[in-house]
């Protein structure tokens, strides 16, 4: 697709160069370069595509949304070359001129562009019908209703289902074949093996309508399982605001947990992540330096502490903090830190009031593993056992974790197990709610905090 998109762009600008400069139709007072212009315009297309998100997942999606988003791109474009770079008209004809311009390079910009695009979608759908680029996929529900969604996918080949299996809900599934050649697999509770065993990457669920509340135990096997899940529409009204309708050749599906963000605002949200870390660590190194002098002196133990922690689609990593506790304060196991903890330190105390205990984090930052906004990463132990007790705590893995988060300035310390609740509930509604404008509020909250001394 990138090749397409530069081939169109190099061919739209080869045109509109005969007729801006070859024809003699237009005056000018210089004649400009070619190829530089086009390396140029070949980033700066390419770059717009991106943010605009033209190069997400589109696989199988409306023809007919690519073009609407193409078509608003290449116009937004369009106007800014021309009234931020290309205005260098002289004379009386300057208004016609360019308008006339910004008509001829918006029109063969967007065709060619569409073409392209439209010629390798074609060529994909025909590999798709052919078996070629089809995604491992289970039917998950009750039998009746997954031999009818069967049915119906079949005869939609380019959607690029290859149906392997149905999953029952229970037991009472039985075993066997479910219908045609689809074998039964297995039963909900052994989702999560059954998705590793088959590589599967698509979940299509065919619920009765008295089954609707089983929903929740489907999405609680398949969050740490990087799968999209799919469901038939008179299901919509029990998952209002994790749901988004995609029909697609008349037939209609419901996306579950679809992309958090736009693509240019997830690009944008690891740019401001990467450059603050930088100019925090850099910006404050002498002091952190003394931090660490501070730490030594204070108590026994070293300047760091490291712990296992679970991030992005249940990825574990090392997460790094400035010692605020005792040394070996959890040889008795894992255990909560309270509001009055005894194994807190006495500079340990006011390094989490300034949140400066976490600082270190930001090197988890910079190596991908973290955010600067996100749910607070948890110890494996504790997201296995919370697993079991709060419905779709892993949802919490779809988003990188954050140093700081709409739960850790809504909520304090986590001293029971209703106190977890509540900080899932406010994770939750950030990860339903993501943006940038969502970050920036929790910014501004976490560095009020930081002042007033309202730390962990």
């Amino acid at each position: 697709m990138l090749f397409a998109d530069l081939l169109a762009v190099c061919m739209g600008w080869y045109i509109y160069f005969l007729v801006r400069v070859s024809s003699g139709w237009i005056d000018i007072a210089m004649e400009p370069d070619f190829w530089l212009p086009m390396g140029s315009l070949g980033t700066f297309w390419v770059f717009l595509f991106f943010i605009a998100g033209l190069y997400r997942h589109w696989y199988a999606a409306s023809r007919l949304d690519e073009i609407t988003l193409v078509f608003k791109t290449v116009s937004f474009g369009c106007l800014f070359l021309f009234f931020v770079v290309f205005v260098d008209d002289q004379g009386a004809n300057v208004q016609v001129s360019s308008r006339l311009l910004i008509a001829v390079y918006w029109t063969i910009m967007l065709v060619s562009v569409s073409f392209g695009r439209m010629a390798l979608r074609s060529i994909q759908r025909q590999l798709l019908v052919s078996g070629i680029g089809v995604h491992n996929t289970f039917i998950v529900g009750t039998r009746e209703g997954a031999k009818d969604l069967y049915d119906q996918v079949i005869r939609y080949p380019a959607l690029g289902f290859r149906i392997i299996g149905f999953v029952g809900m229970d037991a009472r599934s039985g075993r066997g074949m479910l219908h045609k050649d689809i074998p039964v697999v297995g039963t909900v509770n052994e989702l999560e093996s059954l998705i590793e065993k088959y590589d599967v990457k698509e979940l299509l669920v065919a619920l009765d309508s008295t089954e609707h509340d089983r929903l929740l135990d489907i999405m609680s096997h398949t969050d740490s399982h990087r799968v999209r899940m799919k469901i038939i529409p008179d299901l919509y009204d029990i998952i209002s605001g994790q749901a988004r309708t995609n029909q697609i050749y008349g037939f209609p599906l419901i996306d579950i947990n679809p992309q958090l963000m736009r693509p240019w605002e997830e690009s944008l949200k690891r740019f401001i992540d990467v450059t603050v870390s930088i100019v925090v660590l850099v910006a404050g190194f002498p002091f952190w330096l003394l931090v660490a002098l501070l730490i030594k002196m204070d108590s026994k133990g070293p300047v760091f502490y490291r712990q296992e922690r679970v991030g992005k689609d249940g990825e574990i990593f090392s997460i790094l903090k400035f010692r605020s506790m005792v040394q070996d304060a959890e040889h008795g196991g894992p255990q909560w830190a309270g509001k009055s903890d005894p194994r807190v330190t006495r500079l340990g105390g006011i390094l989490r009031k300034l949140h400066l205990d976490e600082i270190p984090q930001f090197i988890n930052v910079l190596k991908g593993e973290m955010s600067l906004i996100g749910p607070r990463p948890e110890r494996p132990v504790f997201v296995e056992d919370l697993t079991k007790q709060i419905p779709l705590y892993k949802r919490r893995l779809s988003v990188r974790p954050g140093i700081t988060g709409w739960a850790q300035v809504k909520h304090s310390y986590d001293e029971s197990i209703d106190d977890v609740k509540k900080k899932v509930q406010y994770d939750l509604f950030y990860i339903e709610n993501i943006s940038l404008r969502m970050d920036m509020k929790i910014i501004a909250s976490t560095i009020y905090h930081m002042l007033l001394g309202r730390g962990r």
